[in-house]
């Protein structure tokens, strides 16, 4: 940890010149009648005109920023709109929302259904657990093509303290994590008992850079410890919710600004901590993962602009892991075009640097355009295309695998199949929700290798990694499939919500030639079907 102080230090003082900063924990303050003339907000203001990012559920969030931002007139016929409260705008584009910080399960006591805590100001807590069956049919992602049935649970627990200790503050987040009847071995994507994944201490400065132009406080938050948090669209850097086990870091955190301001700004210096399935966890003290990410939002009614670093540095000299230098600047720009319905997102990201002796020079790209209809059921049609460069040549000194960090896989396919490295993804995506508690969203993705000579990382690779997921010859082809798929979301209770989804994805050549190569047989597609319940204390 002796250099995070530099690092963080480097980052600001390079980044700091650009007028566009962000923190993706960040928050926004609003008074409490404000946020009933706003409902398509964000969050709710804790007391003493403190606040967090309680999150709507996604499916209330889109719904409301959709209604609100479709009606937009031109300013002659909006002279008596309500007043506008906060820059921040959410990006309408398909599962990119970063979790909240705190995490969306917990609540301020003080806040919650029970009257026997409304004095309880000082204290944030919550308490969620999730079950899930999962049946999978013919999963290319390992070494046998079998049917498995497996049940996942996840438990976890928040309390953290604010305002009574000011500017200090804290969290502790517990999970454990475990995976049940499955055909195939133990891994730390599914399991990771009794572990502590958040344990930080935070100074606090509620208005220490002064306020914008709508009198939203910036302050400057310091954290240090244990952290688990997603930034920009979670590609590169998420915590996975999806998932069975979360990623998490030890490190130093500083953030100026919060998600309400015109501008925020955050900046790290963290080491990876290394999931164990039996043992507790530690960090990886011979990587370091850095970065910095900005958001501008002056014109957030028409665009949020986020530029953003980061960066991998892996000691190599004790042979056990490959020397890695790796440096990624990049930008992205979300918004709505003016007095339309149509919504956009778009992204670009270059990568240079060294790996394993040879030099870095990788891209991707990323585009969606989104259409919302008028319509009570709040449809939302919208068309994706990503591509991500993969190694184009084994046999030269140059490396053009694109280095995915910490990201999160489930924007690019809800089978877990794909992850952001050497593919070209087209995609269509419906969402609509017909009732209060019922969201629907589905959609028809292919998927190509960007270069044919580079692996499938996913593929025959959970367990035993299996060097039949690439061909140096690029004889097996280039295209790895199509997929279909379907989710709802239905809130049974207040405090359950239950998710039922199913992806048939159908198998392209690249994926029967390397099936024939390495199992002696191929299918034809595989299915992947899981029904989900997730209950948590409080509302």
């Amino acid at each position: 940890m002796k250099y995070s102080w530099r690092t963080i230090l480097l980052i600001a003082a390079n980044v700091l010149p650009i007028a566009s900063i962000q923190a993706n924990g960040g928050s926004v303050t609003l008074k409490n009648s404000q946020v009933a003339q706003q409902p398509m907000l964000q969050v709710v203001q804790a007391t003493e005109g403190d606040s967090y990012k309680w999150a709507i559920k996604p499916k209330e969030q889109a719904a409301t920023q959709r209604d609100a931002q479709s009606t937009a007139q031109p300013a002659a016929a909006k002279a008596d709109a309500p007043q506008k409260t906060t820059y921040f705008q959410r990006a309408r584009s398909y599962a990119t929302h970063p979790e909240s910080d705190p995490p969306r399960y917990v609540r301020n006591m003080a806040r919650t259904e029970h009257p026997e805590f409304k004095d309880l100001h000082w204290l944030d807590f919550g308490f969620d657990h999730r079950t899930r069956y999962e049946l999978r049919d013919g999963d290319i992602r390992r070494n046998r093509l079998l049917v498995d049935n497996q049940f996942l649970l996840r438990t976890r627990a928040y309390v953290g303290i604010r305002h009574i200790l000011d500017p200090f503050r804290m969290a502790i987040e517990f999970q454990d994590s475990r995976g049940y009847n499955s055909e195939f071995p133990r891994d730390n994507r599914d399991w990771n008992q009794y572990e502590l994944i958040q344990t930080y201490g935070e100074l606090y400065f509620k208005d220490a850079l002064g306020t914008d132009d709508l009198g939203n406080n910036r302050p400057i938050r310091i954290r240090g410890g244990r952290m688990a948090w997603e930034a920009v669209d979670r590609r590169l850097l998420g915590n996975n919710q999806w998932r069975n086990t979360t990623n998490n870091f030890e490190g130093f955190r500083v953030t100026f600004g919060q998600e309400g301001n015109d501008w925020e700004f955050d900046a790290w210096g963290m080491q990876p901590v290394i999931r164990e399935i039996d043992a507790f966890d530690g960090r990886n003290k011979s990587q370091w993962f850095y970065g910095a990410v900005g958001h501008w939002r002056k014109w957030s009614d028409i665009i949020t602009l986020q530029p953003y670093f980061m960066g991998l540095k892996q000691d190599g000299r004790d042979g056990r892991q490959a020397e890695r230098d790796i440096y990624s600047p990049a930008i992205r720009a979300y918004g709505v075009l003016p007095y339309t319905n149509i919504d956009f997102d778009l992204g670009a990201i270059y990568q240079f640097g060294s790996d394993n002796g040879q030099k870095k020079s990788a891209w991707a790209y990323l585009l969606e355009f989104g259409y919302s209809f008028k319509h009570a059921w709040k449809p939302r049609l919208s068309a994706f295309y990503g591509f991500v460069s993969g190694d184009r040549n084994p046999k030269d000194n140059v490396d053009n695998r694109f280095e995915r960090f910490f990201g999160f896989s489930r924007p690019w396919s809800p089978d877990d199949y794909i992850v952001m490295e050497n593919i070209k993804a087209p995609k269509i995506v419906f969402e609509f929700s017909p009732h209060r508690d019922v969201s629907i969203d589905g959609g028809y993705s292919w998927f190509w290798l960007a270069s044919d000579t580079d692996r499938f990382n996913n593929f025959l690779n959970i367990s035993t990694p299996n060097p039949f997921n690439r061909d140096p010859t690029g004889q097996s082809g280039d295209f790895i499939g199509q997929s279909i798929n379907a989710r709802v979301n239905y809130k049974l209770a207040p405090l359950v919500d239950t998710t039922i989804g199913y992806s048939h994805f159908i198998n392209g050549e690249f994926t029967k030639n390397r099936q024939l190569a390495a199992l002696g047989e191929s299918r034809d597609s595989s299915n992947f079907f899981y029904v989900e319940v997730s209950i948590r204390a409080f509302k």
